[in-house]
């Protein structure tokens, strides 16, 4: 190890090596040489081949990355096949995320040191988070949450006053009080012992003192505010003075909760030209990152098995998770449930009562949720985030940028998905299939009945990868016993009902609907195949290629919004497939519009999706085919 007094040395050495080498590949050069003292101390004093560093954001870790062993490859940075711009946890096994957005590193520690203490492991955990990134929504979300979950964490606040630009808003204010006001380390210990010394002489004296208390805090003791949400502030302290960082690193690393440290740096430091203008030592020649996109699972054959009709015994299917969720978490210890402030309607009350230490309520604040479960999946447990199909849109880009892009396994158990009824257009889950299904690795699966949902939910716990498990509101059948079915398998559905004439193709808890149809239609003579697609993503694609030689006509049922849905998908492979006849295709989902609040029977009939308006389309296309309307395929409605 380099001596400590050569530290300092070291320091210059890595800035004027990060500046000649950004400056010929381009990157975001200013934030990583203002963290370069910083870095340089917690590298000395942890072990981060054992304990995690997470950089919020990534391009903050350019020192980390020369002192993880990648020194050699900088030239490559940012270039194809090259370095990461950002840290990459597919890159080094230092990197903790692949992290290119601001605001979740907090969330995403929290979530791994409550993880390694469910594991029994004991390591330290930091974060390193920038000032505008501090000033995130989710930031405040996950040090509120951390504050009273007992865990250990030491947060980072690498404060330049810049992020791309001047950093805006009330916390920025606030820090500039901080950063320039005077410093009294002990004046809250001084007078809580003050205090202490007082005789107490009645009530009204002592609530007088505590008073007098809240105000000498305001005045004295900075960040308050910080303390307040229960973590121990300290700073802020000279983030360029390596012997400070360490002594002061070395004071907080064993502290007990969640501590953070205040450490004032300069954007761009080292840089010419940035002591006037920070903003223009952020990027030097900037060129976009490279990613990669994982492949796709491949599919195979369909399965097809006689099955019966669903018994028509019923409870909700919130109440099927339930219990699904409970039996998951009696066999493996590393299920752990979330959600965002809804255990009631999201049914994981009894879990939570089962097991207690492995429930999070992340609050209202489906971000920091999202990026807590990659925490999770991270330390190795399987978390599943029961959050309705709504709400998870809040929670987008930590599904795509901290699950997602990870490769973690995260099943998110998506309630209330379709048309909700009575809460109306902001709560109809009507989307989940077009904002999940465009990410790589994503499965998508809706079980048609309370007992094959409880069947997924296992198989998700065993993928290792994001998936999204989609149910409505509502009662659900429970279907025939799981020992008469065909077993859940990638990619794969199931015929569950033979027919000559056409197709019914239904995802979900339609599929219940088309086997009611379809009995109504053969009283009519006409036979209709039902086919339980169980799968949004990956797609059957033996399934379609099947239908397209056997079919005239094919309906797709869904209850999702018919842009970017599941008769989409099915669109999307027929034409994909080798050439060939097509067969007439009809899709029958939620239409292109807002949809106000109603009943869900009122609303799945308004959509024609209940059984009425199954047969109604059904009877119209059949008639149109045999008054010689021939093959072709039908898209989405017209404008």
């Amino acid at each position: 190890m380099i001596p400590r007094e050569e530290l300092p040395q070291l320091c210059e050495e890595m800035r004027e090596f990060i500046l000649d080498s950004v400056s010929k590949t381009g990157g975001h050069l200013g934030s990583g040489m203002g963290a370069v003292e910083l870095t340089v101390a917690l590298h000395y004093l942890f072990d981060f081949r054992e304990d995690r560093l997470i950089f919020d954001v990534g391009h903050q870790a350019y020192p980390h990355k020369i002192l993880t062993g990648r020194k050699a490859m900088f030239h490559t940075l940012r270039q194809k096949d090259g370095l990461c711009g950002f840290t990459n946890r597919f890159e080094s096994p230092y990197d903790v995320y692949l992290m290119g957005h601001a605001g979740t590193a907090i969330s995403t520690s929290l979530g791994l040191t409550y993880g390694d203490s469910l594991r029994g492991r004991n390591r330290k955990v930091v974060s390193v988070v920038g000032d505008a990134a501090f000033g995130c929504g989710v930031a405040f979300e996950a040090m509120n949450h951390g504050g009273v979950l007992g865990r250990n964490l030491l947060v980072i606040l690498n404060d330049n006053n810049w992020s791309i630009a001047k950093t805006v808003g009330a916390l920025s204010s606030y820090l500039n009080k901080i950063r320039t006001g005077s410093f009294y380390k002990r004046a809250k210990k001084t007078v809580h012992q003050l205090l202490e010394s007082i005789p107490v002489v009645g009530e009204k004296l002592d609530r007088g003192i505590e008073d007098a208390l809240k105000l000498l805090q305001g005045t004295l003791v900075p960040g308050q505010i910080f303390e307040a949400l229960g973590s121990h502030y300290y700073g802020p302290i000279d983030g360029h003075n390596v012997d400070e960082v360490l002594q002061t690193l070395e004071h907080v690393r064993d502290l007990e909760g969640v501590v953070l440290l205040h450490v004032k740096t300069t954007k761009g430091k080292g840089v010419p030209g940035s002591q006037e203008r920070p903003d223009r030592a952020h990027a030097a020649k900037p060129s976009p990152p490279p990613t990669t996109a994982p492949k796709s699972a491949a599919t195979e054959p369909p399965v097809v098995v006689p099955v019966n009709p669903p018994r028509l015994v019923r409870k909700p299917w919130t109440g099927w998770f339930s219990d699904a969720l409970v039996r998951a978490g009696e066999r493996d210890e590393r299920v752990v449930a979330l959600t965002a402030a809804m255990p009631d309607g999201t049914g994981v009350l009894e879990f939570k009562d089962r097991f207690p230490t492995r429930f999070i309520d992340g609050g209202i604040a489906e971000q920091h949720t999202v990026a807590f479960a990659s925490g999770l999946a991270t330390a190795g447990l399987r978390p599943v985030a029961a959050i309705y199909s709504t709400f998870l849109q809040r929670g987008y880009d930590m599904v795509f940028q901290e699950v997602v892009l990870q490769k973690l396994p995260v099943v998110f158990a998506m309630d209330r998905a379709g048309l909700v009824g009575e809460d109306g257009a902001t709560h109809h889950g009507l989307y989940d299939i077009a904002y999940l299904g465009a990410f790589p690795g994503m499965t998508l699966m809706a079980p048609r009945d309370g007992i094959e949902l409880g069947m997924m939910l296992d198989f998700a716990l065993t993928l290792e990868g994001p998936s999204g498990l989609r149910y409505p509101r509502g009662g659900a059948p429970a279907g025939e016993a799981e020992a008469n079915r065909a077993p859940i398998e990638l990619g794969r559905s199931e015929t569950v009902r033979r027919g000559a004439d056409l197709a019914l193709v239904a995802y979900g808890s339609e599929v219940e609907l088309a086997l009611r149809a379809a009995e109504q239609l053969a009283a009519e003579g006409i036979e209709a195949e039902v086919v339980n697609a169980r799968f949004a993503k990956p797609f059957d694609h033996e399934m379609v290629r099947d239908l397209r030689s056997r079919f005239d006509l094919v309906l797709t049922v869904e209850d999702h919004a018919e842009r970017g849905g599941f008769g989409a998908c099915f669109l999307e492979t027929l034409h994909g497939l080798s050439p060939g006849r097509l067969p007439r295709v009809r899709l029958l989902a939620v239409p292109d519009d807002w949809h106000d609040h109603a009943s869900r029977a009122e609303l799945l009939e308004m959509a024609g999706l209940d059984v009425p308006g199954i047969v109604t389309a059904v009877t119209e296309e059949v008639g149109m085919l045999r008054r010689g309307g021939g093959r072709f395929v039908v898209g989405l409605s017209e404008e």
